[in-house]
């Protein structure tokens, strides 16, 4: 799978409505067939920072989803919200889904 981790730092007065703004984006890519998820958090230290967590299930799909007309929308979209641009890892993983945690079992 391509696992994608970006931190988007927003503008501070964009910041409470971000998910919302992006909800359309958010909803269209997680309708996509080759999205595994597609999950946003804020940071606790900074409240203007917005950490996106998703997977694609292959490099195929990880095009189609940059390839597609909601991507580039919400590219044009976000990039006036935003103080920088934002900082991405971005890795190809065994497996399509998460994995329990050996040093932690409940």
């Amino acid at each position: 799978m391509i696992f994608i981790v970006v931190k988007f730092t927003v503008r501070p007065e964009h910041s409470e409505q971000w998910i919302s703004t992006v909800d359309g984006f958010t909803q269209a890519t997680r309708a996509e067939a080759g999205n595994l998820w597609f999950d946003w958090s804020r940071s606790v230290d900074n409240p203007d920072q917005y950490v996106l967590v998703e997977a694609f299930r292959d490099g195929p799909a990880g095009s189609a989803h940059v390839s597609s007309q909601h991507f580039q929308d919400a590219m044009t979209l976000m990039q006036p919200l935003l103080v920088k641009t934002p900082e991405i890892i971005n890795v190809e993983v065994d497996g399509t889904s998460w994995s329990e945690m050996g040093e932690l079992t409940v």
